[in-house]
Formats: C-alpha cells, sequence, structure tokens
C-alpha cells in the first residue's frame, strides 16, 4: 500500500520564524526599501495574532543577521545592503554580482601606457626608472550603484594586448585570468580615506571610508598585476571561511 505523501503546513512553520518569511519577502519583492520603516512590533503582533515577544525575536534575529536596523526610540528600518566578496577565492567581480541576482556593468576611466615609480617597480620586481605597465582604471556597478573602483597596474610580458581590450564587455580580472593563468596571490585589507577622484566615482559622502583589498597576483613565473579595489565602506563587506 501506498503510502501518504506528507506535506508541511503552515503550522508547522514555527511564527516567529513565518514572521521572518513575511518580512524578508516584503524586503526581496521590493514593497519595503533600504531606510524604509517597517511595521511596529505592536501591529505585526496584531496582523500575526501572536504576543508581542515572538514578533520581537523575528526582528531581532533578522537584526543580528544585518537585514534590519533597530533605532531605539525611532522604530525598526529595513538595513543598507552591504555587497560582499569572499576572500577565500579570487572571483571576477561580474560572476559576484550575477551571483546575487543583480547586474554588473563597468566604465572605463582610464586605459594607458605609464612608466612605473620606485615603488611600483619594486612591486613589480623590476627595475626602477625603465619598466613600462599598462594601468587600468574601472568603476564597477551592482544595479547602478557603484561598489567598487578597480585601480589596476599590469605587466605587459604577461598581457601583451590589455591596452586593445574592451573593458566594458569584460572585467580586466576577467581577460588576464584567460591569457596569464594565476599562480599566486598575496593581498592586504585596511580601511582608508579615498582621494577626491575616488570618493566621486563611487558617490560617496565627504569623510565616508573605504575598505581597501590590494592585491598582487603572479602567472608565468612573475608578478603580472598589482591592484587597489576601492570599496565604499557604508555598503561592502569581505567574507571568508575555511
Amino acid at each position: 500500500m501506498r503510502t501518504p505523501t506528507r506535506t508541511s503546513s503552515p503550522a508547522a512553520i514555527p511564527t516567529f520564524q513565518r514572521i521572518k518569511d513575511y518580512v524578508l519577502q516584503q524586503i526581496q519583492s521590493g514593497t519595503w526599501q533600504e531606510g524604509d520603516a517597517i511595521p511596529s512590533e505592536a501591529a505585526l503582533a496584531k496582523q500575526f495574532e501572536v504576543a508581542r515577544m515572538t514578533v520581537n525575536r523575528a526582528l531581532r534575529e533578522l537584526s543580528d543577521e544585518q537585514t534590519l536596523t533597530r533605532v531605539q526610540g525611532s522604530g525598526t528600518f529595513v538595513a543598507q545592503q552591504k555587497y560582499q566578496s569572499t576572500l577565500v577565492q579570487l572571483r571576477n567581480i561580474a560572476d559576484e554580482i550575477a551571483a546575487r541576482g543583480h547586474v554588473h556593468r563597468g566604465e572605463l576611466q582610464k586605459l594607458e601606457r605609464c612608466r612605473a615609480d620606485t615603488a611600483l617597480a619594486r612591486q613589480f620586481e623590476l627595475p626602477a626608472g625603465q619598466t613600462t605597465l599598462f594601468h587600468s582604471v574601472v568603476v564597477h556597478y551592482e544595479n547602478n550603484l557603484p561598489i567598487q573602483v578597480e585601480d589596476r597596474y599590469v605587466n605587459p610580458a604577461v598581457a601583451p594586448d590589455y591596452l586593445t581590450q574592451e573593458f566594458g564587455s569584460q572585467t580586466p580580472n576577467a581577460y588576464l585570468m584567460r591569457v596569464a593563468p594565476l599562480q599566486g596571490v598575496q593581498f592586504s585589507i585596511e580601511a582608508s580615506m579615498p582621494g577626491t577622484e575616488v570618493a566621486d566615482m563611487l558617490r560617496m559622502e565627504a569623510g565616508e571610508p573605504c575598505l581597501v583589498l590590494r592585491r598582487s597576483t603572479r602567472s608565468q613565473g612573475q608578478v603580472a598585476s598589482v591592484s587597489a579595489l576601492w570599496h565604499p565602506a557604508s555598503r561592502y563587506r569581505f567574507t571568508g571561511s575555511f
């Protein structure tokens, strides 16, 4: 005899979880936008016919997960989303954005040949004063919001056609991973105040800091690129796990 298939009923889901799911649905559908105030605990308790302590638990967990921001005496608001990047895997930012279900576009600000100063030549392990590098600056957007300024120097020996590329349709990272397979990477992250040019490109408020990922990659037995990736600290974070 066939055993009947059992399906979950709403009653099987804890009430606080149903409240969390409802809040997330309102945010994901765009009904509630970043910065919007959500209904009060009392209003949600009445809507779901539960005690306020149940609503409090749901909102507290969403606040801990940085989905909501609770301001004492003012209410609860949809938190500003912080786009994140993984440190364990060197990923193309366009792929990261697509994985979040968002739209990426890049705007090329600069693509040039330049002479390396002493500090850059040292980073590339090349002679000072006679080293020519390629230099690009690209602003990356997520859903039309600028989230990264990519300031990159490239060794012409590993990517001789770099200056002929169209970096509006592909990212420098995607191109370099194709022509100069990665052998190693070194990176550091720091909080730093951006210059006026970077702040303007990222549409940042005065006095807002950046999270800066400084990265050096190796390919074909030599340093392939050195980059500084600038992110507004208020809307970006890095994550990683081992």
